[in-house]
């Protein structure tokens, strides 16, 4: 995860104001947010949405007894604030499926101000086997059901056991780690999620029976993959936080990774993360900021499918530690049948997928789903036909159909498009949407749509691979130059090194491989 070491992000100091208060007093007016839904026959109907709300000097206002972050709090629908007179400017929003609302309202001293917030629903994924999720959530567990709710989210995992931090250790893990946010089946979070974060990047141990305990790590020793390997036994989901971390392709040289942050924390709602942190860095002047980042990501995670590796992308946002509202990056995942934990899980594991932090992308070829292989014989020809819908809040740069790596068509920017794509030989494709936002990398992914063309079932790309063992190799050589610090001990070092040795020769032996 990244934190505000990076560079600080610029935020008004939060202004806290009374709430509810029985009398309006003469020397302050009280605000009456009311944010509904146009329900049936023209009723309205209360909504949960989340609230950014400024006072006339650009501060935010935070709503007292209810969950802040940065510049947002989340509500049920109502709330009534007691604030100073003046002209309050808001944004109200519901994760992406809504219609975002602005405005602003002036309060006058000692009167009550009523405003009415309709959010319009721009589209109903769930009615169409779409729910949505998850993987990098801090908030308090006592918040995460409001959030949830007012986010239109309906799967989290959240993160209570971080490194040295175990909020369970001293206490009786709960018999039912799966809890519903709400009334009903249709949003759930599990109480149990854990990031291993140390000098080779982070990783996610998502849904395990028990903690994992972390307290003694070091930056290095144990390697992270004697925590993954310890979390499998625990029955966890692995899933990468971020591609460009410096252990990725010695995790994913495991074959035991699920899943990959392609929207991650590097990307926020009003701002973006201008290098890798520590992570391995990219060329900026090829991909300059503030949205190089954003591309470098995808690239990584192009070459790791160059490689043969049919690893789904997940997203995650980093709420209650980088200033995204819970959500902001989400994947969903089509389901056949109702929504239940388990099969959320396995249909992201089949790809039936596609990330977002804004765009609407709904995309079949051939009539099928993303995680889809689409085969032919042997000397077979395969022509694809690749139908795109798109909607959104922001403005639309690019619809691209990404086919092994490289652009391959771009689609006129509207909200439905068609082409075709043929293949002659084994290989993968994507879509993607690019919006047209200056200041972060707002975007759409499918998760691949998988093309396998006689026996050979994936072709692997020399460049690729050896692209991955060049960065094996220059990993390697930063710990072996450790040998006066953490890896001092012989035995250490070795231990730590073994799991980049074998990665490297996993890429080694990969077919096609440059070696």
């Amino acid at each position: 995860m990244v934190r505000f070491r990076q560079r600080a992000i610029l935020l008004s100091i939060p202004v806290f104001v009374g709430a509810c208060s029985r009398a309006v007093s003469a020397e302050i007016g009280r605000l009456e947010l009311n944010i509904v839904e146009c329900g049936p026959r023209g009723v309205d109907v209360a909504l949960p949405g989340r609230v950014h709300l400024v006072d006339p000097g650009g501060k935010v206002v935070v709503a007292p007894g209810l969950p802040f972050w940065k510049d947002h709090f989340n509500c049920d629908g109502k709330v009534a604030l007691d604030l100073a007179p003046g002209e309050y400017g808001y944004t109200v929003e519901r994760g992406p499926e809504y219609r975002r609302a602005r405005g602003s309202v002036t309060v006058t001293a000692g009167e009550t101000e009523k405003r009415r917030v309709e959010l319009q629903r721009r589209i109903d994924m769930k009615a169409l086997g779409w729910w949505s999720g998850e993987t990098h959530v801090h908030r308090p567990l006592k918040d995460v059901p409001l959030l949830m709710r007012s986010e239109d989210l309906h799967v989290a995992p959240v993160l209570t056991v971080w490194n040295k931090r175990n909020s369970w250790r001293g206490l009786d893990l709960p018999q039912k780690l799966v809890r519903r946010a709400g009334p009903g089946a249709t949003r759930l979070y599990h109480v149990l999620g854990i990031e291993d974060e140390r000098r080779g990047g982070a990783l996610f141990f998502l849904n395990a029976r028990a903690p994992l305990e972390m307290q003694d790590s070091g930056p290095e020793y144990p390697s992270p993959v004697d925590h993954l390997e310890k979390a499998l036994e625990l029955g966890a989901w692995i899933d990468i936080e971020k591609p460009f971390w410096w252990d990725v392709p010695t995790w994913v040289a495991t074959g035991k990774v699920d899943s990959i942050g392609l929207a991650n924390n590097h990307m926020c709602r009003s701002t973006m993360y201008a290098d890798e942190a520590w992570g391995r860095p990219r060329d900026a002047k090829r991909l300059p900021p503030p949205r190089g980042n954003g591309f470098h990501t995808q690239e990584i995670y192009y070459r790791l499918l160059n490689c043969g590796l049919r690893i789904p992308p997940s997203a995650g946002s980093a709420s209650g530690v980088l200033p995204n509202p819970v959500g902001y990056n989400r994947v969903y995942v089509h389901l056949d049948g109702e929504l239940t934990w388990d099969a959320w899980w396995k249909g992201l594991a089949k790809g039936r997928s596609f990330v977002t932090n804004g765009p609407m992308l709904l995309v079949e070829a051939n009539g099928k789903l993303p995680g889809e292989i689409l085969r032919a014989g042997v000397g077979g020809r395969l022509e694809i036909t690749v139908d795109v819908r798109v909607s959104g809040n922001d403005p639309l740069e690019a619809i691209e159909v990404v086919r092994d790596g490289r652009v391959a068509e771009r689609l006129a920017v509207g909200g439905k498009g068609s082409t075709k794509l043929v293949f002659e030989r084994s290989g993968w494709f994507l879509v993607r949407v690019i919006a047209d936002v200056e200041e972060t990398f707002r975007f759409a992914s499918t998760a691949p749509f998988h093309v396998e063309i006689g026996e050979r079932r994936r072709t692997v790309h020399r460049a690729d691979v050896e692209y991955f063992r060049e960065w094996i190799d220059q990993r390697i050589a930063v710990l072996e130059r450790d040998a006066a610090g953490e890896l001092e001990d012989p035995e250490r070092r070795k231990a730590v090194l073994a799991p980049h040795r074998r990665a490297k020769r996993f890429f080694d032996g990969l077919p096609g491989s440059a070696r």
